[in-house]
């Protein structure tokens, strides 16, 4: 990870590290973005009675911990393990695969240059971390809301490159709602009645109705966002439920948990 932070992290920020040495009742380890070591007491490690540390943690194991207390005279940085609950290690690991994306893009562009890497990742940086503390995010927004490197500082032949290949590799990110639609009508027009709806349906963007059998209709809508994909799932199914109704049949939606 090209990453390096000069700062000191703060009281309660979950941070990356690698298990560098076991010791009987602790565990030291290095904070991969900070450049600095700190400590686990095994009283952190997982709750309830601990008879073997390394039944936990294993030298040169990377680990998500949460920062309990720093002493910056002395260099100490206090850690858990136990303190990380399942959302917070999966909202880390999901930053940390969205910085190495980054990096990994600013890499590609140093080589296609043929100039070290390290050396032109300091100095991309160097101006983008005075407005954020990550470089995916800026990269992010270059890809979806159009903002310019140049305005970060960045040289302009160098920014140019940068954002095409930002806006080849990052793409907005997709969310689904999924469901069953039951539809039926034993109305003497009833199965045109059926084709018509789901051929209302097929017509929305963005918008899949898949045959399962026996009158039930796979749903699937795609969207940006929970907002978006909400809306767009209440539009289709309030019109589909209303035009089969109108037509004397019966159409019922079931959401996926």
């Amino acid at each position: 990870m090209l990453l390096k932070r000069q700062d000191w992290p703060e009281d309660g920020e979950i941070v990356l590290c690698k298990v560098t040495k076991i010791m009987p009742s602790s565990v030291f380890c290095n904070l991969e973005e900070y450049g600095r070591s700190g400590m686990i007491h095994i009283s952190e490690i997982s709750p309830g009675r601990i008879r073997n540390i390394r039944d936990f943690v294993i030298e040169g194991k990377i680990v998500i911990c949460k920062i309990l207390g720093i002493n910056k005279e002395k260099g100490y940085i206090d850690l858990s393990l136990r303190r990380v609950s399942e959302s917070m290690r999966r909202n880390k690991n999901d930053e940390i695969k969205q910085e190495l994306k980054a990096e990994k893009i600013v890499e590609m562009i140093a080589k296609d240059l043929k100039t070290d890497v390290r050396k032109f990742y300091d100095e991309i940086t160097k101006k983008l971390f005075e407005k954020s503390p990550l470089l995916y995010p800026v990269f992010e927004d270059v890809a979806l809301n159009g903002k310019k490197l140049v305005d970060f500082g960045v040289d302009e032949k160098i920014a140019a490159k940068l954002e095409e290949l930002i806006k080849q590799k990052i793409k907005a990110p997709e969310i689904f709602i999924e469901g069953e639609f039951k539809i039926a009508s034993y109305a003497p027009e009833g199965v045109e009645t059926i084709r018509q709806a789901l051929s209302l349906i097929e017509k929305k963007k963005d918008t899949i109705i898949k045959y399962l059998g026996n009158g039930r209709y796979m749903l699937k809508i795609t969207a940006e966002d929970y907002k978006t994909a909400e809306k767009m799932l209440k539009d289709t199914v309030d019109s589909t439920i209303d035009f089969v109704q109108k037509k004397g049949g019966s159409a019922e939606f079931i959401r996926a948990e």
